[in-house]
């Protein structure tokens, strides 16, 4: 029996409904930038009317506007959002679902171990996350560089894109090691998803708030923003390090607990 080919399946509708939901955000939101451009007023004039608050939220001053690289940078904090979501919903329900559908009886009937049904539910976890940051990578690229008036985004979006997989990354093992842990599997997605838009708020807090920047270090959503990665001095080492450091701890947690469960069957 091949957990992984039954577990890309499993996921395969979800998967293209997340897909088109991306691909809806980058048009609509490339297509909210030449509405805006082609008003006659200048973007970063309009925009610097804004609150000091929501400028800082959106890392407004950052960025360019009047370009298509900066307005797409200003999107990708939606896109970061939308792509975690989906990966720490994918991580915990990959690893719940047996107990909530009812099916585990019937997996671990077969002659196969817990840590190769883990592995395997692991790795369709990762090509579908890898899947959805291709998908996201190529979508941006063909309707960014539509809009971008022989400007070059092509190399900042490949680097935004693998911003965005490490906290995909992250997010995804931060849901299959909660929903491991968890005894009750059907709260195991709210859990995940709670815990990712706690480190989202913080973010958005630690923005408002420069006396809170030491907080950085508690939320991944500042270890990779648009405005350092392009525009700054991109990948941090420091965030690097503790990013693959969180991964690892996940990773350790979600084989641990998991094959110590008593799963309800």
């Amino acid at each position: 029996m091949n957990v992984f080919i039954i577990e890309m399946k499993a996921h395969r509708k979800a998967l293209i409904i997340w897909a088109v939901g991306i691909i809806f955000m980058v048009v609509g939101g490339m297509g909210k930038y030449v509405a805006l451009s082609s008003s006659g007023q200048s973007m970063n004039n309009l925009f610097a009317q804004m609150p000091k608050s929501m400028q800082t939220l959106f890392g407004i001053g950052s960025f360019d506007l009047s370009k298509a690289s900066g307005y797409y940078g200003m999107l990708f904090l939606y896109l970061a959002l939308m792509a975690t979501i989906h990966a720490a919903m994918l991580g915990s329900n990959i690893i719940s679902k047996e107990e909530s559908d009812k099916t585990a009886e019937f997996l671990f009937s077969k002659p196969i171990s817990r840590n190769e049904v883990i592995t395997a539910k692991l790795a369709a976890a990762l090509m579908n996350i890898l899947i959805f940051n291709a998908i996201t990578l190529v979508s941006s690229i063909v309707v960014v560089g539509k809009y971008s008036k022989g400007e070059h985004v092509s190399a900042e979006i490949v680097t935004l894109m693998g911003g965005m997989f490490i906290l995909q990354l992250i997010f995804m093992f931060i849901g299959t090691a909660i929903a491991a842990v968890c005894k009750k599997p059907k709260i195991a997605t709210s859990i995940s998803t709670a815990v990712l838009l706690i480190t989202y708020i913080l973010s958005m807090v630690i923005d408002l708030n420069g006396k809170l920047k030491n907080l950085k270090y508690l939320t991944p959503f500042k270890y990779y923003e648009a405005k350092d990665l392009i525009l700054g001095s991109g990948f941090q080492l420091s965030f690097v390090i503790l990013s693959a450091i969180i991964v690892l701890v996940m990773l350790k947690i979600t084989y641990v607990f998991y094959k110590k469960r008593d799963l309800s069957i």
